[in-house]
């Protein structure tokens, strides 16, 4: 993204817009993004305008301006012949025109974290005495070129058995992951990453992920995101009874998310990770599907299906993991 800032050729007249069909605003430019231009005006407060209807404008004052995909520069700009902008990329050298078409942001907002934490839980007494808690926390951030993803995850649940008294551990999960993602491209990325997992009922000591390759983004924004990964991952595994092992492998991966109508969120993930010396028999799948509506502000509620399965478990455990988990959280 080429970051340019902006100030007056001419007198000093506020910032203005010159639109195609002749009208004019006068005022402040706040904002530019996805096409749109913000301007604050005196009379009529803050006003949106769609970017393809401006003629040409210019401020009076530095604004931040990214044009396309290029690294950032400092430039004075000014009012343009149409549907262009005057930059001068050095103080004192001539001005060069810029395509109104070619401006992708302006004062683009900084790069902020965004994430959820979610909790659900289980309490019965009585007849049988059942107690569950579970924790999901999501935070991640995106700057132009680079993205950051962190993830933990843990349940715990036992329960009494009604004729002895004795209580038993029913789940005891744990799960933390951290990506870094490079994009090289507007959709195309590399990835560097670790995912690391505990489940007591499993006899799972420790299970080790870290991994890299290559991702594409297919769609990304505020309404529907879809991308894939095909990288290398290095697997550890340490049982409680049978001890530890290791492998190497491919992983294959793809994440949706959609957002049909504004309250409601539909997602859904997939990672499958074999291991090369045995491709259709000692292989990893996981799979999280959900549905989170949107309550109040931040507040919301989720439906969440959750699938773990390996070929290769502990001596006398079950291959395939499900949970269905209900539970309540916050978004920002």
């Amino acid at each position: 993204m080429l970051i340019l800032v902006l100030s007056p050729v001419g007198p000093a007249r506020g910032d203005e817009v010159l639109f195609l069909n002749g009208d004019r605003l006068s005022g402040k430019i706040l904002q530019a993004a996805g096409g749109k231009l913000t301007i604050k005006t005196e009379g009529a407060g803050e006003v949106t305008v769609d970017m393809s209807k401006v003629k040409t404008f210019s401020t009076d004052a530095p604004v931040a301006v990214g044009v396309k995909e290029q690294p950032p520069v400092s430039a004075d700009v000014g009012a343009g012949p149409d549907r262009y902008v005057q930059t001068a990329p050095a103080p004192g050298a001539p001005p060069q025109p810029v395509a109104i078409a070619d401006i992708s942001a302006i004062n683009p907002t900084p790069p902020a974290w965004t994430g959820s934490f979610a909790l659900n839980g289980l309490l019965t007494t009585g007849n049988s005495e059942t107690e569950q808690l579970g924790f999901r926390g999501a935070l991640s951030k995106r700057w132009p070129d680079d993205r950051l993803t962190f993830g933990a995850e843990y349940s715990f649940g036992r329960q009494e058995d009604p004729s002895t008294g004795e209580k038993s551990t029913t789940i005891d999960y744990a799960m933390a992951l951290a990506k870094y993602d490079h994009f090289f491209t507007k959709k195309f990325y590399g990835y560097l990453g670790t995912k690391a997992e505990r489940d007591g009922v499993a006899e799972l000591e420790l299970r080790l992920a870290p991994g890299a390759g290559v991702g594409y983004q297919w769609f990304e924004g505020p309404t529907f995101n879809l991308s894939n990964e095909a990288g290398l991952v290095w697997v550890y595994e340490n049982y409680k009874r049978t001890g530890s092992s290791e492998f190497f492998g491919p992983r294959l991966a793809y994440s949706v998310d959609w957002t049909p109508i504004q309250p409601l969120t539909l997602y859904h993930k997939l990672e499958y990770v074999p291991s090369f010396e045995d491709l259709g028999g000692d292989y990893l799948l996981n799979i999280d599907a959900g549905a989170r509506l949107k309550v109040w502000k931040g507040v919301f509620a989720e439906l969440r299906y959750e699938f773990r399965y390996d070929s290769t478990p502990a001596s006398g455990r079950h291959r395939t993991d499900q949970r269905y988990i209900l539970g309540a959280g916050w978004a920002f």
